[in-house]
């Protein structure tokens, strides 16, 4: 007897939506993953029929393992980690819902490559930095407060954004990051230059400051968003004349490599950074091994 596959991969998508860990987004990408799969398994004679539907009870792991070499040569290999992901959950649920063996049960997520982040030269990151620097209107002020808070503290761009006055002590060039990734409170420094170029803009909003109110706004006084402070990011590259793909969180990157490459220890950079692991920092060693390599190659007579 043929079991279709597509019923039963509607009924695992039922029955994770009512799931209450398993938000909108990851429904909606198990549903497009499944189907991708499907779709797949249809163009094998071993495992669907001429009816234009495959039967779940001929899928082996054989056909699991041909859809990932599939996939390996097109997309990257987070993605087929994510399918793979999909299709463990979905046989996982048949097996609890008929007790026929996971044919995925076995099969390993490839290894991610390692992408190290692409990040500024010190010159560079001033160049950024000093873009408009003339310019003495209030957007232009915040945009240089923006610029000089993300390196000078290396905040994420959520972080950023949701800080408001009474997070930053002037006095002792301190930041308290409320809540940020992990749900756990850090106090990070601040450069004079930052706090310089945040009283500048204190300064000028375009409302009257609150301790419990804002840092970053737009001009209207409303709480600048994520997607916002990203294109400021990317306008503020074409005003610098630097060709490069920086974003906030590159500047994060900066700031924990150039800080690593001055003799900064990975502990303390976890500390600043918030990471909860310490492996998550040691990326940064990475990056400063590549450019000591590069700067050797290049100056070395015999490199």
């Amino acid at each position: 007897m043929r079991e279709a596959m597509q019923p039963e991969i509607e009924a695992f998508i039922r029955a994770l939506a009512k799931a209450s860990r398993a938000s909108r987004n990851t429904v909606a990408g198990y549903s497009r993953d499944l189907a991708d799969f499907r779709a797949f398994l249809l163009t094998m004679p071993s495992a669907s029929g001429a009816d234009g539907e495959v039967d779940v009870a001929l899928i082996g792991a054989d056909h699991v393992r041909l859809y990932l070499a599939h996939l390996m040569k097109s997309v990257r290999r987070a993605t087929v980690q994510r399918r793979l992901s999909a299709i463990k959950a979905f046989f996982r649920y048949r097996e609890g819902t008929t007790g026929a063996p996971s044919p995925a049960r076995t099969l390993r997520s490839p290894k991610l490559e390692r992408r190290l982040p692409t990040i500024l030269q010190p010159a560079e990151v001033e160049r950024l930095i000093e873009a408009d620097a003339e310019n003495d209107s209030p957007a232009a002020l915040r945009d240089r407060a923006i610029m000089e808070t993300l390196y000078s503290s290396g905040l994420r761009v959520s972080e950023l954004v949701g800080l408001n006055w009474r997070d930053i002590d002037d006095e002792i060039g301190m930041i308290t990051v409320r809540a940020g990734k992990g749900d756990k409170d850090r106090v990070v420094p601040i450069g004079e230059p930052a706090l310089e170029a945040l009283m500048a803009w204190r300064r000028v909003m375009p409302v009257a400051w609150e301790a419990d109110g804002p840092v970053i706004t737009n001009l209207r006084g409303g709480r600048l968003t994520t997607r916002s402070v990203e294109k400021i990011v990317a306008n503020r590259l074409i005003q610098a004349g630097l060709v490069s793909s920086i974003t906030p969180h590159g500047l994060r990157h900066c700031f924990a490599t150039h800080m690593l490459g001055n003799g900064a220890d990975l502990r303390s950079i976890q500390e600043m950074l918030g990471h909860a692991s310490l492996a998550t920092t040691q990326k940064y060693t990475h990056v400063s091994m590549n450019h000591l390599k590069e700067v050797y190659r290049r100056a070395h007579p015999r490199a």
